[in-house]
């Protein structure tokens, strides 16, 4: 039966795109519009809000998404997509008053939850949250403690951190934990140490993502075919640089942990084992990496104001409808969201401002 699902799934993205005939497997929900770190390679971090990626994040009203948006998010996705996970992913999900009341009300629907947080704020709710039945959690942290401290602007976000984690594991039916790393030009150097650092711990995996980003140069050859339809901008680049990717170590780094053996699955993504692969991946950003954006059939992000957009916050700001005028099987099958999909397959699996974006490999 799932080897048939997959064939059907294939065979729809191929001859049918603009009519997907599959439930989400993700419901990406932007809860709140502040972040409480100040993260160099993030947008918001480096108050650049006219990115794309920061509108999506920041620009929407009110500040906190209503808890009663959030129930009927749940209602509906236990409605029509029970299997769907709900992902509480954007700006701070912890900085959001209503976190644990919501995965509450997600659990008696018994959906599945995960959060993807900076886990400053962890310390004080891992316990609430544990008990509240949060399914699992996703904890950025980019280093060890001095350099997860600068690169995050905050000097106790790396203790915080790693204090909530700890608190979880006390509780018998914690949430499945794991850790994602950004790889940045500021952390290259310590990336075997940081997968080692917590072997004690029974984390589910840790991920290593490569920088994502967008060149201005990419966003303006995007722009003059797709700029009228799917308008593009530069994307996390106002403090990091390529360049300064010291390429070789981050290499050895790679190979080092990938010839090693943790009690915890690691993986990078994208998988690049060589040099080449890696000077294309930073330096050759117009080189399309994968195959076809596969977020597209298994996302939708719903903002505080009840907008969707499609796949997450790192899309176009496209307007898909609006869950206070529609419900989310519509927003799903929303004829932008179709025409959409159809652009992408034509145009070979992506556009190419989707060429460093973390679901286009």
């Amino acid at each position: 039966m799932e080897l048939l699902t997959r064939t059907l799934k294939f065979a729809n993205k191929k001859w049918r795109p603009s009519h997907y005939h599959f439930a989400p497997e993700w419901i990406v929900l932007g809860v709140n519009n502040t972040c409480n770190l100040h993260c160099k390679m993030c947008d918001v971090g480096t108050k650049n809000f006219d990115t794309n990626f920061a509108t999506n994040l920041v620009g929407t009203t009110p500040l906190n998404m209503p808890l009663e948006l959030f129930t009927r998010i749940a209602d509906q996705t236990a409605q029509f997509f029970p299997a769907a996970k709900l992902g509480f992913a954007f700006t701070e999900p912890l900085a959001w008053p209503h976190m644990v009341k919501a995965v509450e009300y997600a659990s008696a629907k018994q959906l599945h939850t995960a959060i993807t947080t900076n886990a400053l704020l962890l310390p004080n709710k891992a316990e609430a949250l544990a008990k509240a039945g949060l399914s699992e959690i996703f904890v950025s942290l980019d280093g060890l403690e001095s350099t997860h401290n600068e690169i995050r602007g905050n000097d106790k976000s790396f203790a915080k951190a790693l204090e909530g984690i700890k608190k979880l594991f006390s509780f018998e039916n914690h949430p499945k934990v794991s850790i994602v790393s950004a790889i940045t030009e500021w952390n290259v150097e310590g990336l075997r140490q940081f997968a080692d650092h917590f072997s004690d711990l029974p984390l589910h995996e840790i991920g290593f993502m490569h920088t994502q980003f967008g060149e201005p140069s990419i966003a303006a050859l995007h722009n003059r075919v797709w700029g009228t339809r799917y308008p593009a901008t530069e994307s996390n680049v106002d403090e990091t640089n390529m360049a300064n990717m010291d390429l070789p170590l981050l290499l050895s780094q790679i190979r080092s942990i990938t010839e090693s053996k943790y009690r915890y699955r690691i993986y990078f993504s994208p998988e690049l084992h060589s040099l080449a692969a890696l000077d294309q991946y930073y330096n050759r950003p117009e080189v399309i990496l994968g195959k076809r954006c596969e977020a597209v059939y298994s996302s939708i992000m719903i903002k505080s104001d009840g907008s969707a957009i499609p796949a997450h916050g790192r899309c176009y700001n496209l307007r898909l409808g609006n869950l206070y005028e529609s419900d989310i099987r519509q927003l799903w099958n929303a004829e932008a969201f179709g025409a959409f999909r159809k652009d992408l397959r034509d145009a070979g699996g992506f556009l190419p401002a989707c060429s460093r974006c973390c679901s286009a490999f």
